[in-house]
């Protein structure tokens, strides 16, 4: 009888700014040797000022260690992103976007005698209104349960309700679905009943002690007066948050859902 063989990955949530990138730096690497990590899936799409990702700092996120950047409603704010989508294939934007837009959605990454798929989607609430996340997310993965078990799912969303939502649609279909956007890690990883893994929200890796990692000043401000004030990243203790996935390599079903929440740089 085969040794069961378990796959482990590390899901950081949304980088904010130089404080996250700081962290990302200076802890990643000794993050993935504490945690045994295969396969390292980072949300970039607040990585440049706060809002989007440039080519250089990819470029960071990959020679670092990373294996797969996701992002989210913020990826078109900064110049160069189609030539970052040309440069890098592993450099994901939400897949439930028009069939027009550029960029791919999701990505199949052989690493270390493992086939790993990663999928990046949208939430419609409080967000753009594009594509159903609901009917393209599954499709897309029927399609990519012909190359591998092993599906890891980044559901870039505002409502705990599409989230949660979205995690039961798939459960049993991929190994793992993560919520990212808030910033705000919750408490409420568990493996679901046809195995998946699920948390609402990784958090962020960035300052914590802000306003979602920016300055409280700047968003009393935009509360007191709404006026559309540009938010300013927050410099304080920075931490590096998200969840370790243990999964069953040949099934693709998780075993189990640890959350992390470190300080590093």
């Amino acid at each position: 009888m085969s040794k069961r063989r378990i796959f482990t990955a590390l899901m950081l949530g949304d980088v904010i700014g130089h404080p996250g990138c700081r962290a990302l730096f200076s802890g990643l690497n000794q993050l993935i040797r504490e945690c045994r990590a295969d396969f390292v899936v980072v949300n970039g799409e607040n990585a440049a000022g706060g809002l989007g990702i440039t080519k250089e700092i990819a470029r960071h996120f990959f020679a670092q260690g990373v294996d797969v950047v996701t992002s989210g409603n913020h990826i078109w704010q900064q110049e160069g992103v189609e030539e970052l989508f040309e440069e890098h294939k592993q450099m994901l934007r939400p897949a439930n976007y028009p069939p027009n837009v550029p960029g791919r959605g999701w990505v199949v990454v052989e690493k270390g005698g493992y086939k790993v798929a990663v999928v990046n989607l949208q939430g419609r609430y409080q967000m753009p209104p594009i594509d159903c996340p609901f009917r393209g997310g599954k499709a897309i993965v029927d399609q990519l349960r012909k190359e591998t078990p092993i599906i890891l799912v980044d559901f870039h969303a505002e409502l705990p309700q599409e989230k949660e939502a979205l995690a039961f649609h798939l459960d049993g279909k991929v190994s793992v679905v993560v919520g990212t956007h808030t910033h705000v890690q919750t408490a409420d990883e568990q493996i679901l009943p046809h195995g998946t893994a699920y948390i609402t929200d990784l958090g962020m890796c960035g300052s914590i002690g802000g306003v979602i990692g920016s300055l409280p000043s700047i968003s009393i401000e935009r509360q007191l007066t709404q006026l559309p004030l540009k938010n300013e990243v927050f410099d304080g203790p920075t931490y590096l948050q998200g969840v370790l996935c243990k999964i069953e390599s040949d099934s693709g079903k998780a075993l189990s859902i640890e959350s992390i929440s470190r300080q590093f740089g």
